[in-house]
C-alpha cells in the first residue's frame, strides 16, 4: 500500500475522526524515526446535534463487565442561560467510576456546550484519576461543567444494586 495516497483513517478498528488522523499522522511520523505508536483506547466523541451529546471512556456496562464494582454519579440540570426561557435545554451529565478508589472512567454529556466541555475530561480517563481528584477540584462558578467537579453522591453503586437483584 502507498503509503503517499491511502486515508490513515481507513480501518474499521479505529475512530474516522480528523483529530484521530492527526494524532496517527503525527504517530507515523514518529514511529517512522523514534518507534512510537498512537493509543487508541479513550478517545473523546461528539456528535455534533442540537444539543450535542459527547462521551470518552466506558459505558456502565463495559465498566461493570470489566471491573464488577462500578459507581454511577449523574446530574441533570438546566444551564443559567435558560433559567428565564420557555424554551430550556436541559443538560445531563454522567460519570462511571470502577473500584474501591473509584477510579474515573467514562464520562457521558448532552447538553448545550458539552462538545467543549468534554476536551478537558480525556486527561482524566487516560491517565487513571480517581472521583477524589474531582472532589479536591475547586470548580468555576457558574459554568455547566462544574457540575461534574461537584458530583457528591453516587446514584447508584451497581454492585449492590445487582446484589440485591439477585438475591
Amino acid at each position: 500500500m502507498d503509503i503517499l495516497t491511502s486515508d490513515i483513517t481507513f480501518n474499521r478498528t479505529r475512530a474516522p475522526l480528523t483529530p484521530v488522523a492527526v494524532a496517527a499522522g503525527r504517530k507515523l511520523a514518529e514511529r517512522l524515526f523514534d518507534d512510537c505508536k498512537i493509543n487508541y483506547d479513550n478517545i473523546p466523541t461528539v456528535v455534533f446535534a442540537h444539543p450535542p451529546a459527547g462521551t470518552v471512556g466506558m459505558t456502565e456496562a463495559q465498566a461493570r463487565e470489566r471491573f464488577g464494582r462500578i459507581s454511577v454519579y449523574t446530574t441533570r440540570f438546566t444551564p443559567m442561560r435558560y433559567a428565564l426561557s420557555h424554551h430550556a435545554h436541559p443538560t445531563v451529565m454522567k460519570m462511571v467510576c470502577a473500584g474501591e478508589n473509584e477510579k474515573v472512567v467514562g464520562i457521558h454529556m448532552t447538553g448545550d456546550g458539552v462538545d467543549e466541555m468534554l476536551q478537558g475530561f480525556p486527561v482524566t480517563v487516560k491517565t487513571g484519576l480517581s472521583k477524589r481528584h474531582f472532589d479536591n477540584t475547586i470548580a468555576i462558578h457558574p459554568t455547566s461543567s462544574e457540575e461534574l467537579v461537584t458530583l457528591k453522591v453516587a446514584n447508584r453503586e451497581q454492585n449492590e444494586l445487582l446484589t440485591a437483584a439477585n438475591g
